[in-house]
C-alpha cells in the first residue's frame, strides 16, 4: 500500500504549537491522518503510543505514574480518549517543569468527552488543534493558498471538469481515498461508517441497538444543507426530539457534522433562527443516501445540496486547518431572502451564494444584494461560487467565483 504524504496546511500551526505550549491536543474524526501528520512533523522525535488496545490502556488506568514514566516526554499519546485518568498525572508532569514546550501530544477522535477532562485539567497548558479530511487545496498540493477575498491578486486556476467535481464529491476527503484512486470507495465507506458505529457512537452513548441510530443518520443524511427542523426529524424516525437532541450531540462531537447557524442582528426584519446541517465528508453523505454513481449525483434531487455541502465543509476545514475556529452563518429571513454563507471577517461580512449551474448570470446574485442592501456598513463584496472556470462580474458589489479558486 502506498504511503504517500500529502502535506496538510495544520502542519504549520501544529509545529507552532509544539514550540510554545507544553502539550498540543490534536482532535479529528477517525482516518483523517492525525497519526500520519505527526508522524510526518516529528519524524523520530516523537514515540507515539496508542491507547485503544485494552492492554495498554489497563495499564494506563492501574498505574498511571508509573505508565507515564514508562513513557517520558516528548511523547506522543494516541486516542487520549480511551484513557482520560491520565489527564490529570500529565498536568502534574507538565507542572514539574512548565516552562519546557512540546511534552505532550494527545490525539483523539471524540470531541465532546475528551475537551471537557482536557479543559479541566490543562487549561492554560495545551493548544487544541482540529483536523478534518483534507480539503481542496491540500488535495491540489496547495495547502498554503489564501482565499480570494484575502487578496486582490487571486490567480485564475484550471477548473475541473463536471466528471471530475462530481467523482469528488461521491469519493470524499479522506486520505486513504485520496491517496489510492484505485480503492473502492463504497466498500471503504460501508466500513467506516460500521467501524463509527461500534466504537465512536458505542463509547459516547451507551445505546444497545444502533439499528435506529443508523436509520436517523441516513435521515440526516437526506436533510443536509438544508434548515433543521428537529421536531419533524424526529418524528420521521421515530424518536424523542430530546433523543435526537443527543444524537446530533454524538455527530457533531465525533466530526461527522457540523451545524452552520444563522446571522442575524437587530435589523427591523423577522429572521429564520433555526441551524442547517452539514456533513463534514461528502463521500460519506453519498453513501448513507445511496448515491454510488456520477451521473445520478448529479442529476438527482440532491444535486444542489452536495455542491454546497461540498463548498461549505470545505470552507469549515480550512480555516479550521489554518487554527481558527470557522465563522461562518446563513442568512434567512422569514419572508424568504436567503444567503448561503454569510463568512464573517474582521473586515466585514462576505455574504456567498452557492449555484451549481456551469454559467454565472446576475440573476443569482440577487439574494447577495439584498443582504448587502440590509448590512450596508458591514458587508463586503460577495461572490458566487459556481463549478465553472470564469471570474465574472455579476452587478456591482458581485462577482462569480470558480471552484478551483476556492
Amino acid at each position: 500500500m502506498t504511503t504517500e504524504f500529502i502535506p496538510r496546511s495544520l502542519g504549520t500551526v501544529l509545529r507552532k504549537a509544539a514550540d510554545e505550549f507544553p502539550a498540543v491536543v490534536l482532535v479529528g474524526p477517525r482516518q483523517s491522518g492525525k497519526t500520519t501528520l505527526l508522524r510526518n512533523i516529528f519524524g523520530v522525535q516523537y514515540q507515539i503510543i496508542s491507547l485503544e488496545p485494552p492492554d495498554v490502556r489497563l495499564a494506563a488506568q492501574s498505574d498511571p505514574r508509573g505508565f507515564l514514566n514508562l513513557y517520558p516526554p516528548p511523547i506522543v499519546f494516541d486516542e487520549i480518549q480511551y484513557a482520560p485518568g491520565l489527564l490529570p498525572y500529565i498536568k502534574e508532569k507538565i507542572d514539574a517543569n512548565r516552562s519546557k514546550a512540546g511534552q505532550f501530544i494527545l490525539t483523539g477522535s471524540q470531541n465532546l468527552l475528551l475537551m471537557s477532562q482536557v479543559t479541566e485539567s490543562l487549561a492554560g497548558r495545551a493548544a487544541v488543534l482540529k483536523l478534518m479530511p483534507l480539503t481542496l487545496r491540500e488535495t491540489n498540493r496547495m495547502s498554503e493558498k489564501i482565499f480570494p477575498w484575502e487578496s486582490s491578486q487571486s490567480s485564475i486556476l484550471p477548473a475541473p471538469t463536471s466528471g471530475e467535481v462530481w467523482e469528488k464529491i461521491l469519493r470524499g476527503s479522506y486520505p486513504e481515498l485520496s491517496i489510492n484512486p484505485t480503492r473502492d470507495a463504497h466498500l471503504w465507506q460501508a466500513s467506516y461508517i460500521q467501524t463509527y458505529l461500534e466504537r465512536d457512537v458505542r463509547n459516547l452513548r451507551n445505546l444497545g441497538d444502533l439499528t435506529q441510530f443508523q436509520v436517523f443518520l441516513r435521515a440526516l443524511a437526506a436533510r443536509s444543507a438544508q434548515i433543521l427542523n428537529l421536531s419533524e426529524l424526529a418524528r420521521d424516525v421515530g424518536v424523542a426530539v430530546n433523543t435526537a437532541k443527543d444524537w446530533i450531540s454524538i455527530l457533531e462531537a465525533s466530526f461527522q457534522i457540523f451545524i452552520l447557524r444563522p446571522y442575524y442582528v437587530n435589523i427591523g426584519k423577522r429572521l429564520i433562527k433555526a441551524p442547517k446541517v452539514y456533513f463534514v465528508d461528502t463521500g460519506l453523505l453519498c453513501y448513507l443516501v445511496g448515491l454510488r454513481d456520477v451521473s445520478h449525483a448529479a442529476a438527482g434531487p440532491m444535486g444542489g445540496a452536495l455542491f454546497e455541502n461540498l463548498v461549505v465543509s470545505d470552507l469549515y476545514k480550512t480555516y479550521l486547518h489554518r487554527g481558527e475556529e470557522p465563522a461562518l452563518y446563513y442568512w434567512r429571513t422569514v419572508a424568504g431572502s436567503e444567503v448561503d454563507l454569510v463568512i464573517d471577517t474582521q473586515a466585514g461580512l462576505i455574504p456567498i451564494e452557492i449555484k451549481l449551474s456551469e454559467t454565472p448570470r446576475p440573476e443569482m446574485a440577487k439574494e447577495i444584494r439584498a443582504f448587502q442592501q440590509d448590512f450596508k456598513e458591514k458587508s463586503l463584496p460577495g461572490y458566487v461560487i459556481y463549478p465553472g472556470n470564469m471570474v465574472l462580474p455579476l452587478g456591482q458589489g458581485v462577482s462569480s467565483l470558480p471552484l478551483s479558486n476556492l
